[in-house]
């Protein structure tokens, strides 16, 4: 794949992600907060434009899980994994939220919500927000927090219907000696 198409394909995937999580989790996404993450999407090779697209988009639906999941995606493409952790902690927390859990994800229990339930979204939300949470923890060398948050999917995910155990299996052979 060329770079212009690699590049039409993030904007393709930052917008469509926005827009499915407006339609699942938080519903009624303004129009001028759609506009520009629309924007953000066609701007996405202008890093500075999009990010202000972005953050436009955020001034018209703060909070909002569309807005949300825009800015996580665009800053974990354009390699800004700092900036990341930072929506995704957003993220969790707005989770908790939707889920009526409590704000500490380490304090969340199996039967607090249904996330055996793979078709049940918001739960789902919950699930792959901790799982980017444990995957920007580990690319930033923050090994102990990545891997408590694999162990908190686990539990409340047995069947691994997310795919927590790569994670594990990624985090578990940090360190290894690879002649083994």
């Amino acid at each position: 794949m060329n770079g212009a198409a690699r590049q039409d394909k993030h904007q393709i995937t930052l917008v469509e992600e926005a827009l499915l999580a407006d339609a699942l989790l938080g519903r009624g996404l303004p129009p001028e907060a759609e506009w520009h993450l629309w924007e953000a999407g066609l701007s996405y090779h202008l890093e500075d434009l999009a990010e202000q697209h972005l953050r436009k988009a955020e001034v018209w639906a703060p909070g909002h899980a569309a807005v949300l999941v825009g800015l996580y995606r665009f800053y974990f493409y354009k390699g800004r994994l700092g900036d990341a952790l930072e929506i995704a902690r957003q993220c969790l927390e707005k989770a908790a939220r939707e889920n009526n859990l409590t704000n500490n994800w380490r304090d969340v229990k199996p039967g607090d919500a249904q996330f055996g339930r793979y078709e049940e979204m918001v739960p789902r939300f919950f699930l792959f927000t901790l799982k980017g949470y444990a995957y920007l923890h580990m690319r930033l060398g923050n090994l102990d927090e990545g891997f408590d948050a694999i162990q908190k999917l686990l539990e409340l995910d047995p069947t691994d219907k997310i795919g927590a155990k790569v994670l594990l299996e990624v985090i578990q052979r940090i360190g290894q000696d690879d002649d083994g």
